[in-house]
């Protein structure tokens, strides 16, 4: 049971990773309801989300690197990257502490910002400029700043990363699937930077906290988790992006409307 629990985990955690859709927020309301509460498991299975969406880059990402002595091209992206990335990490490091001790595990926190969000979608959807960049790689380095500084919005839990860069990509002015697209790229080094920020301060905190921070589960339900993380990720990045192109993002914002209304209710409820 506690294999299947950890491969439905490393599936929750793939398949929501790139959806506006908060995927911190579905695996702690999934952890509460399975009674497996694990901070360490789900850190250590999200890089597992962002090898998926590596791999599928891979072209872009050698080419990248390969040509950043010399193509300007190249430095371009790495300067988009970092005007985006950079708030994220500012912010984090000063407010990671609190975000981890006070509003991590508030799931009145959790089903406000999903029902926030959705309405911001709907509003966005409905009311944004008309875009006028289409290929992510192009994204001006101002506009990128500014999906960056949208993104420090998603150290809220229930906000989604995907969600925040994707409605800012939007506000910036650009179409949605390169705004999906920029959310992808973004998730690289955001995701490996949170992931080594997470680990060193798991090492901060323990022995102290050793009980506390443990992990529920055993090495090979943590690498079963990961590798369910890497493999859903695959599956469900394309058809996103597919999806998107079709029907925008109105859906995600009702499911994100439905999913923080049953929550509220839940907790009005006396749940969990």
């Amino acid at each position: 049971m506690d294999y299947l629990i950890a491969a439905v985990l490393g599936v929750v955690q793939g398949l929501t990773e790139f959806l506006p859709v908060s995927s911190t927020a579905h695996l702690l309301i999934a952890g509460r309801l399975f009674g497996y509460e694990d901070p360490v498991f789900t850190v250590v299975i999200q890089p597992g989300s962002v090898l998926a969406v590596m791999w599928l880059y891979r072209v872009k990402i050698v080419t990248v690197i390969a040509g950043l002595p010399s193509d300007r091209d190249a430095q371009q992206f790495t300067l988009m990257l970092l005007a985006a990335f950079i708030p994220a990490v500012l912010f984090g490091a000063f407010l990671g502490e609190y975000v981890q001790t006070v509003l991590y595990y508030s799931f009145g926190i959790i089903a406000i910002s999903f029902v926030a969000g959705g309405i911001v979608m709907l509003l966005v959807e409905r009311y944004r400029a008309e875009p006028d960049v289409v290929d992510a790689e192009k994204t001006p380095l101002s506009r990128a700043l500014g999906i960056g500084m949208c993104q420090v919005l998603a150290l809220v839990p229930g906000v989604s990363r995907s969600g925040a860069t994707i409605l800012g990509g939007m506000l910036m002015r650009l179409d949605r699937p390169a705004a999906a697209e920029f959310s992808f790229f973004l998730a690289m080094p955001t995701m490996a930077a949170a992931f080594v920020y997470e680990m060193l301060e798991f090492r901060r905190m323990a022995p102290e906290r050793a009980v506390e921070i443990g992990s529920v589960f055993t090495g090979g339900q943590i690498a079963l988790g990961f590798v369910m993380a890497f493999l859903s990720a695959l599956v469900v990045v394309k058809p996103f992006l597919q999806f998107v192109r079709r029907a925008g993002f109105v859906p995600f914002a009702w499911y994100r409307i439905a999913i923080g209304s049953l929550l509220l209710a839940a907790l009005g409820a006396g749940w969990p």
